[in-house]
């Protein structure tokens, strides 16, 4: 496939889609339900503001979080002016939207009130807000007991005046950051990703008139660009300047997308192109046609086809290797040090580090690779449970090849968190 062909139908993936009438269907009714408690007026869907990576049109499909400003009557701001007042509104808004929603989880938390619609796999978070004549908001929190401020405006205003600068591809380029995040396990926000994208093209005016042929080496330059930035707390928002944070760092893994983006460009117009992107960006990248020297059933499942994916959190997962009369290793220190497995090897995966709070469900993938396992017609790659406690999952070396394994964990229905594992088997067993 050619570059543009690749990366047109890339984004055409991952765009919201059907979704939009949904989360309008859902924000709609929260602001008639808001409106008539506030203004004693019932239909009315005014005063409302739909801010975050939806409301900059940087969201891509499989969105969970929405963010939605209620702009309340300036008449209201003598009357929640004390210390209990952020609370006292907040919850407020909480049971307007429970008498509305009364089968949904709806609790405050701290600064919004999250309305956690289950069956549609997303959650609405709504912020009630008063507006101060330059545009700005003041919000309730209730960990401060006080109202503070935020300029979502200015942020939209940011976003789309570097998007009609750049041909559009301020957007395009923030929504494949998105993929990567979500098919690489980094646990970055929105706003983070948005500023990080605002602050190339600030830095660069080659792609500001380039279309979607020229999009392999402008992701190719945005990533050098993110694995060469300076460990930082956080960053100064596009538009607003307000602080957002870093979650955890993202060096690393942009170098391995900036690497594989290296091979996907040398390897143009062949099938395995298709398949380094999709090691970048994920399933919304497009196979090519492919044939090979074996017949063997692919039987690979992917996470996207069973749940939405939206990477917010970050989960760590290592392995111990063991063989009676062998000292148990850490398969993690064995690939920094390059070193092979062999047959007959117990493997026994498990989870290092979480910040997903419980309670939550682990998935996992087994996928065996190369010649070996394609002979053996023994490819495997299914979406299992795990088979040990704790969310751990046992396995058994047994043939050579680049073997991996991959754990999800789903809150709510949502892939919020994922970390993989190279497997890479040296020989078969006798």
């Amino acid at each position: 496939m050619k570059v543009d062909e690749i990366f047109d139908t890339l984004l055409e993936n991952l765009k919201v889609g059907d979704a939009n009438d949904l989360i309008a269907a859902r924000r709609d009714e929260i602001t008639k339900a808001l409106n008539k408690d506030f203004r004693s007026v019932v239909g009315s869907t005014a005063n409302r503001l739909m801010v975050g990576s939806y409301g900059r049109h940087t969201a891509i499909k499989g969105v969970s979080d929405l963010d939605m400003i209620h702009i309340l009557p300036a008449s209201l701001r003598s009357n929640y002016s004390s210390e209990t007042g952020p609370r006292r509104m907040l919850n407020r808004v909480r049971d307007d939207l429970k008498a509305r929603y009364p089968g949904t989880d709806i609790k405050v938390d701290q600064c919004v009130v999250r309305v956690t619609f289950v069956s549609s796999k997303f959650k609405f978070e709504v912020q009630p807000a008063f507006e101060n004549d330059d545009g700005s908001f003041e919000y309730p929190d209730t960990k401060s007991d006080s109202w503070r401020t935020t300029k979502p405006r200015e942020e939209i205003a940011a976003t789309r005046e570097c998007n009609d600068r750049t041909s559009k591809n301020m957007r395009h380029l923030a929504r494949m950051a998105r993929a990567w995040k979500d098919a690489n396990g980094v646990a970055m926000g929105g706003l983070l990703i948005d500023t990080l994208v605002h602050r190339f093209f600030e830095g660069t005016g080659e792609y500001d008139d380039k279309g979607s042929l020229w999009y392999d080496f402008m992701v190719r330059d945005f990533f050098e660009f993110l694995m060469d930035e300076p460990d930082k707390d956080y960053y100064l928002a596009l538009g607003s300047n307000q602080r957002v944070y870093v979650k955890k760092r993202f060096q690393a893994k942009a170098k391995k997308a900036y690497n594989r983006c290296l091979e996907a460009i040398a390897d143009e117009g062949k099938a395995a192109a298709n398949k380094k992107w999709r090691e970048v960006f994920g399933t919304a990248v497009p196979l090519a046609a492919s044939s090979s020297a074996r017949a063997f059933k692919d039987t690979e499942e992917f996470i996207e086809s069973r749940y939405p994916v939206d990477i917010r959190e970050s989960v760590a997962i290592d392995c111990k290797v063991s063989q009676n009369g062998w000292r148990t290793a850490s398969l993690r220190e064995m690939l920094v040090n390059k070193t092979l497995l062999l047959p007959n090897k117990e493997l026994d995966f498990s989870i290092i580090d979480c910040t997903v709070s419980p309670p939550y469900d682990v998935r996992w993938k087994v996928l065996n690779r190369g010649d070996e396992a394609e002979r053996r017609d023994n490819i495997r790659g299914g979406i299992i449970p795990p088979n040990r406690a704790g969310h751990a999952h046992h396995e058994r070396t047994s043939f050579r090849g680049e073997h991996v394994v991959e754990c999800y964990v789903i809150k709510d229905g949502i892939v919020v968190a994922r970390d993989v594992i190279d497997v890479p088997i040296s020989a078969n067993a006798a």
